[in-house]
């Protein structure tokens, strides 16, 4: 049989791998097609009665502001997970090569970093980035997740360094050695690619945790407030006090739906890890 089929029947057999995938293409697909088919105007301010229960012409009611919380919810899909992306994106970006660099080169640049993103960690992340988030006027989708980013790049970089530091050691590394390579050309050019599955399962961590942290920071009213986000509808219902008022259609949907990603990130990085982790591997 072809490699090529080898490889794709046992990514097709990794059923948390394949589940995670189905679950966040589901949300990119309903999230990008839907406001095609759902107006924004259904989104404006006392656009419809206020505080509407569910009923045929509003699926999901209407929120105290007179907007219909179905069209809100599917308007804030793309702009929650932009943000998990793009502080994703950053904080492992900023991690493969800090964590690639000190695990291979190692000496005073790799006790330099491996300190750097120690320290990091045990500062009280939630705490600066509330401070931070206060000071800054007018965020946007794109400044909010570079300010989640901040703390989220030292949990990559020590994954990757402590993947480097394995691989750093296999017998095609030498190979490469004696062929003549620089030491940056080994790194970037032959552990890197090895590094892939770590750099996809430290990616939906921080994701994640990108999301949680930006959706904390919604609720407490530090968020962008012209751009529907999940994060921006529970801060909105919490401050109404939906809970107390019995409006359970303004505050659970977008519950629901943050549940959903997170254990569709969460299946994605088991399955990743499967790949990644040769303990964990079947054999088939």
């Amino acid at each position: 049989m072809d490699i090529k089929k080898i490889r794709a029947r046992a990514l097709f057999l990794n059923l948390p791998l394949s589940f995670g995938i189905f679950i966040l293409a589901g949300l990119l697909v309903v999230g990008w097609l839907g406001p095609y088919f759902l107006s924004d105007e259904r989104i404006e301010l006392a656009k419809y009665d206020f505080g509407l229960a569910v009923s045929n012409e509003h699926w999901l009611g209407t929120d105290t502001f007179g907007r219909d919380i179905f069209t809100f919810t599917i308007h804030a899909l793309i702009p929650t997970l932009t943000i998990g992306i793009i502080a994703g994106g950053t904080a492992t970006g900023l991690g493969v090569v800090l964590g690639l660099v000190s695990g291979y080169i190692r000496g005073p640049l790799d006790s330099f970093i491996r300190t750097l993103s120690d320290v990091a960690m045990t500062i009280p992340s939630l705490a600066v980035l509330i401070v931070i988030a206060s000071y800054l006027h007018n965020t946007t989708i794109t400044m909010m997740a570079l300010v989640v980013a901040l703390f989220a790049w030292p949990w990559a970089t020590r994954v990757i360094r402590a993947q480097t530091l394995t691989l750093r050691e296999k017998p095609f590394v030498a190979v490469s050695r004696l062929n003549g390579d620089g030491e940056l050309n080994i790194a970037f050019r032959q552990v890197l690619p090895n590094l892939l599955p770590y750099i996809m399962s430290a990616f939906a961590g921080t994701v994640n945790a990108g999301i949680l942290a930006a959706v904390g920071l919604q609720i407490l009213g530090l968020g962008p407030v012209d751009v529907p986000s999940l994060g921006l509808m529970l801060d909105e219902s919490f401050r109404a006090g939906s809970m107390v008022r019995g409006m359970w259609w303004w505050w659970l949907p977008p519950t629901l739906i943050l549940a959903t990603l997170f254990i569709g990130v969460f299946l994605a990085t088991v399955g990743l890890d499967q790949i990644a982790n040769p303990r964990l591997k079947t054999k088939g």
